[in-house]
């Protein structure tokens, strides 16, 4: 149960407290329209609509003022590196910003579809009102304001029927207008955020997110038309609607009750909204001033399986393993920036990327570094590059564990690749400070091409690790997931030889996937009363895998074994 709670529970804590505000201010909103006599008259008119208008607009006001929060990528890692604000339990919860961001996303969008619909009610029976025959309560409220000294209720002054009046109320009215604006870009901005477009058209993705300015600016002078409008408090003292309403062909008359007055609700958007937009404008004024820093390519290396790394350095960089940053290239594209991750270690002087070429924007990034010609490339043609970061990740705490399992599938090692350089780095120089006495690395590949470009570090740190007398520190296992039979047949032929025939290390590649459970009871019978942290850079289902592996290998002896998961999220 405690590790339980270590992997999931603060996820679950805050995804509880977020749902319980949610609930508590729809409640809350609903019951301030559905009770109160200040709107008695405005129920007259709209019915239940109103209140369940009114209920999801306060929580889209809640949650458009926290989807912003998670994206401020500067704020995020300011907090991350403070150790004086952050603990490792908040550390891990600001790196599910990501998962947090589209939650708070799906949300708006179920209120702003239950106002949307509410507010089709609304107009409909509101321009019914206006245009229904005389002698009706709902067609004297709609008719005040219409006379010297009075003041409206009914936010629809043309008599026009439906279907016509509703679609000149949505496209002449402030409120309507800016409502269908928003809602469009909205529908735009989450249909091209699914998993499909982000992949395999990242530009559609890019371009379309950008819709959110004019969401948040619609979103803001949406209810500066007051249509939402109640009795005032001065007219409530004189004119009480539970009495009066009985009598409203009297209003006005001597010794009836007055004609009741009416104010429209002033805009609140903006005061919900307007400290994270503010964070957010300096997030970007961060970003551009970072942008326009000078960066330096100074290598471009060609690895095998569409892979090239960016060997960089810009004045001031600092970095800590396992971060990344944002790259754009102004020769391909001049507004899209694309995360990557270092592959360098803090101790080098350069920093370093691996670009795996899987897409318009990689394809065009190798061919203006280049790569597609044989001839030698020289440093003053290679392409201006612009970097923004770098900012932190789950695999900055690796080093406080004094034991970790680092998974990585295909292209997902970079993160590894910081962390196993500054590894061999620090026992080059000086590993008696070093917390970290144990790494189980998986490596988990379809294809055999791809192992070529990282067997070098690991050659590197198994001979650091044979003459300090300390093989045992790292342990890792390389799985081949798709193998053909020639392959199969030759791998077998040559097994018995010293070094692996793929790799070249001494740890024989293995074919298949891993049985996860075993690896994790395995460790776990080596390792008792240890807090063991595992870090993944891979796809969903391995990370749900880990995950449940993590929390079923924990012991509920808060002195027993905790795997404790991490999964890189950008």
């Amino acid at each position: 149960m405690g590790n339980w709670v270590e992997n999931e529970g603060l996820s679950i804590f805050v995804v509880l407290v977020w749902l319980g505000l949610n609930v508590f201010l729809f409640w809350w909103f609903y019951l301030a329209y559905d009770l109160p006599p200040k709107f008695f008259y405005t129920r007259v008119l709209l019915g239940r609509a109103l209140a369940l208008a009114r209920a999801p607009a306060a929580c889209l006001n809640f949650n458009c003022m926290l989807i912003l929060l998670p994206v401020c990528r500067n704020l995020l890692s300011f907090l991350r590196g403070s150790s004086a604000c952050c603990s490792t339990r908040v550390r891990r919860q600001l790196d599910r910003n990501l998962t947090f961001h589209k939650m708070v996303a799906w949300m708006i969008a179920l209120h702003t579809a239950i106002h949307t619909v509410a507010h089709l009610f609304n107009v409909e029976w509101s321009v019914h009102a206006r245009v229904e025959e005389k002698g009706t309560l709902a067609a004297v409220l709609s008719g005040l304001g219409d006379n010297p000294n009075e003041s409206y209720l009914n936010f629809v002054r043309r008599t026009i029927p439906n279907p016509v009046g509703g679609l000149y109320v949505a496209f002449t009215y402030l409120a309507g207008l800016t409502g269908v604006i928003i809602t469009l870009a909205l529908i735009l901005i989450i249909t091209s955020s699914t998993k499909t477009i982000r992949r395999s058209y990242f530009e559609v993705f890019w371009y379309t997110h950008h819709l959110f300015v004019i969401f948040f600016i619609g979103l803001v002078i949406h209810g500066a038309g007051r249509i939402v409008r109640g009795q005032t408090a001065e007219s409530l003292d004189e004119h009480d609607p539970d009495i009066c309403s009985k009598n409203f062909t009297n209003w006005g008359e001597k010794g009836a009750c007055p004609i009741p007055q009416f104010s429209g609700n002033p805009p609140m958007t903006w005061k919900w909204v307007v400290g994270p937009m503010f964070l957010y404008l300096c997030e970007r004024l961060v970003r551009f001033w970072r942008s326009q820093q000078k960066v330096v390519i100074t290598k471009v290396v060609i690895h095998p399986f569409k892979t090239i790394e960016l060997q960089m350095m810009k004045k001031g960089f600092k970095m800590e393993v396992g971060q990344y940053i944002f790259v754009k290239c102004p020769a391909v594209s001049r507004l899209e920036w694309h995360p990557f991750t270092l592959t360098s270690a803090p101790e080098e002087d350069y920093f370093s990327i691996h670009v795996r070429i899987v897409g318009d924007w990689t394809e065009a990034l190798f061919n203006a570094c280049g790569c597609d010609k044989q001839e030698f490339q020289e440093a003053w043609k290679l392409p201006k590059i612009a970097v923004d970061g770098p900012f932190g990740t789950a695999s900055e705490d690796v080093f406080s564990y004094e034991t970790v399992m680092l998974v990585g599938a295909g292209i997902g090692v970079t993160p590894f690749a910081s962390v196993l350089k500054s590894v061999w780095y620090k026992y080059c120089h000086d590993a008696t400070n070093l917390k970290l006495k144990k790494i189980y690395f998986y490596w988990l590949c379809r294809d055999t091409h791809a192992f070529e470009w990282f067997a070098d570090l690991l050659q590197s740190l198994e001979t650091q690790m044979q003459e300090r007398n300390n093989a045992e520190f790292l342990s890792y296992n390389i799985y081949l997931t798709g193998w053909d039979e020639t392959q199969a047949t030759h791998f077998a032929v040559h097994h018995e030889e010293e070094k692996d025939v793929i790799t070249g290390l001494k740890q024989k590649t293995l074919y298949g996937r891993p049985n996860w459970e075993n690896e994790f009871k395995t460790i776990a019978g080596k390792h008792p009363g240890s807090r063991i942290g595992v870090f993944l850079c891979g796809p969903e289902g391995l990370a749900d895998t880990l995950n449940k592996q993590s929390i079923s290998n924990s012991e509920a002896d808060p002195r027993g074994v905790h795997f404790i998961f991490n999964k890189e999220n950008f």
